[in-house]
């Protein structure tokens, strides 16, 4: 007689014990219930009701009541889907089998330990998948697409949304475990595929997108973060117009214009450049604004500089203050702040308590020479993140400043290291080319 068990044992019963003494250190034995449930997982042949008290690991043999007349019935318990291996495998066993709430296992990992919840789609988000999470959601590749999946900001191979307003990937096992085995092959042969976040149904298997998931993403960020900068709210393709900019003692156009973001040729209004602002008042700002992105950078080692570096840092300051929009406004607003290893240490503490942040340095490194670095304070997303900032000592800055200047290199821009962080801008304003330049 074939018998099903009437409950299933959660995995997080069998990965909390070990019938190994030497894999619980505590050396308590497991429960009645808990034996009974390892045991329930195995064909048995049971000859007579098994008493389980004094079990302890693989030693404990079951005592039988060999006078006791001998049952022939044969019992196969647990004849349910096979338990899974750990990892993102066993969420769906665990959601469609153990009818456990997907929004209290990790979407990225499959851990139990949920911290939050995932901001983009129903599920949880341990504590290790969110710091990851944060690191790496708004990095881009060269090509204008995300470097990481978006479910769980990792993968090896990436499937690309080929909605051309949408710079999205998701990676093969995060597709395969949420949706259904063999979805990312199906997807991948797929001439023209649309992601889970611009599909206009909301579930594809157990993924299920968030309702309002541009306001939870922000408030994600704002609560988890450890930035006391504000994340914007991303804006739909529909609602997302031309960046409106304002280049200090730098011009970025040629940057902008490989990037997508400003149009071959445009005419002005789009970006205004100012070397020399000594005399421009609010006022001026006011009627050549709004804007949505103030730039301003130190000159080039190796640049006449006919002002103290920190002229450039404080002029900046002043016209973003004018060029703010009014407190409370849901207004996406960008600044950036460049220096090319000018200031000096007094100037960059000056810089961290008026910007109210901390500078990092995006680094030009060739095999282990560091071969050219600038500090960068922004409110951009991602500009702090690993892949663009490293940690560099001021004594390595200072020597580099020093051998630049000795080397009598021609004058670079600071533009070119930081290029690539306007990408994330991509979730706030329109863009005009689909194929980005990864050098000018």
């Amino acid at each position: 007689m074939a018998l099903s068990s009437p409950r299933t044992p959660s995995l997080e019963t069998l990965d909390g014990w070990h019938p190994d003494p030497d894999g619980d250190p505590a050396g308590h034995p497991p429960s009645e219930t808990q034996a009974e449930d390892c045991l329930s997982f195995l064909p048995v042949r049971v000859l007579h009701p098994v008493s389980l008290h004094g079990f302890r690991g693989r030693a404990a043999t079951p005592v039988l009541d060999l006078e006791a007349e001998p049952s022939v019935d044969v019992i196969l318990v647990g004849s349910g889907p096979p338990s899974p291996g750990r990892g993102r495998d066993l969420i769906a066993y665990e959601v469609q089998v153990n009818q456990r709430n997907i929004e209290d296992i990790c979407l990225c990992c499959g851990s139990f330990r949920v911290h939050t919840q995932h901001p983009l789609f129903e599920g949880g988000m341990c504590a290790p998948c969110k710091d990851k999470f944060l690191d790496t959601l708004f990095l881009y590749d060269d090509d204008g697409y995300q470097s990481y999946c978006s479910i769980c900001c990792a993968g090896e191979t990436l499937l690309i949304c080929e909605n051309p307003d949408c710079t999205r990937c998701y990676c093969f096992e995060c597709v395969d475990s949420l949706v259904s085995p063999g979805t990312s092959e199906k997807v991948h042969a797929m001439s023209n595929w649309v992601c889970f976040l611009c599909l206009p149904f909301s579930r594809s298997g157990l993924l299920q997108r968030r309702r309002r998931w541009r306001a939870g993403l922000k408030a994600f960020c704002d609560r988890e973060s450890e930035s006391s900068l504000e994340t914007y709210k991303t804006v739909p393709v529909w609602k997302r117009e031309p960046v409106r900019v304002l280049s200090l003692f730098g011009n970025i156009k040629r940057e902008l214009t490989s990037l997508g973001f400003l149009e071959a040729g445009s005419g002005p209004g789009r970006l205004k450049h100012l070397d020399d602002v000594t005399d421009v008042v609010r006022r001026d700002v006011e009627d050549w604004g709004p804007f949505d992105l103030v730039y301003g950078a130190t000159p080039p080692l190796g640049h006449t500089c006919y002002r103290p570096p920190g002229w450039y840092l404080f002029q900046f300051c002043r016209l973003l203050q004018y060029a703010r929009p009014p407190p409370g406004s849901p207004k996406p607003f960008f600044w950036m702040f460049v220096d090319n290893l000018v200031l000096s240490q007094e100037d960059v503490d000056a810089a961290a308590r008026f910007l109210e942040t901390e500078p990092v340095t995006i680094q030009d490194v060739c095999g282990r020479a560091l071969q050219d670095a600038v500090r960068v304070w922004s409110n951009v997303p991602a500009v702090r993140s690993s892949k663009h900032s490293a940690p560099v000592s001021e004594e390595e800055l200072s020597l580099l400043a020093q051998d630049r200047q000795r080397a009598r290199l021609p004058p670079g821009t600071p533009a070119r290291l930081v290029k690539n962080c306007f990408l994330p801008l991509r979730e706030y304003f329109k863009y005009f080319s689909a194929e980005l330049t990864s050098s000018l």
